[in-house]
């Protein structure tokens, strides 16, 4: 059984995909999930695309970076960024994977569907050692992770309700009626 750290809201409306234990840095990947989190599905894979290609960056929210002019096109105040292109090579699989759930597994239209939820956490750490002078060793160990993304397709826009009539009370409509300082 394959467990989620949350459910989705709508179930019969939403599609998951994940990964565990990725060799991939887990400071990049997190930036990365976070930079896609909440965008549409097709805009996500495009984006990441035009990030391997150099043509837009993955801004670091979190975890600094170099400071670079193009992060000046991103809307969140993220103003280091990098281009990692493991961790967007890794993240782009999963969300052509998550996009296949959508199609094929629950019949949902690709268009209207968004990341709903998206979480990159730290796995456990790969052992190694390094073998250094006067017969002394040291770890060497990789930062691995988890992600996990949940797309919900979006339902069809609903009309706001008309304003509910405000009642006042005597106070306020006499208040209202005086109108002294107006």
């Amino acid at each position: 059984m394959v467990k989620y750290s949350r459910k989705p809201a709508v179930p019969e409306k939403s599609a998951s995909s994940k990964t565990h234990d990725l060799h991939a840095h887990f400071k990049t990947t997190y930036n990365v999930v976070m930079a896609v989190r909440g965008m549409r599905l097709k805009t996500a894979i495009k984006y990441l695309e035009d990030v391997l290609d150099h043509k837009q960056i993955i801004g670091y929210r979190k975890f600094s970076a170099q400071r670079h002019a193009q992060c000046k096109a991103l809307k969140h105040s993220a103003n280091t960024g990098r281009w990692p292109e493991k961790s967007v090579k890794a993240v782009r699989e999963l969300l052509l994977n998550l996009k296949a759930n959508c199609e094929h597994a629950r019949g949902l239209d690709t268009d209207k569907c968004y990341i709903s939820h998206a979480v990159c956490q730290r796995a456990q750490k790969g052992r190694r050692r390094t073998y250094r002078a006067h017969g002394r060793v040291t770890p060497y160990l990789s930062s691995n992770c988890h992600i996990e993304f949940h797309a919900t397709e979006r339902a069809a826009t609903v009309a706001k309700a008309d304003k509910p009539v405000v009642r006042l009370t005597k106070r306020l409509a006499a208040r209202s009626r005086l109108a002294i300082g107006k």
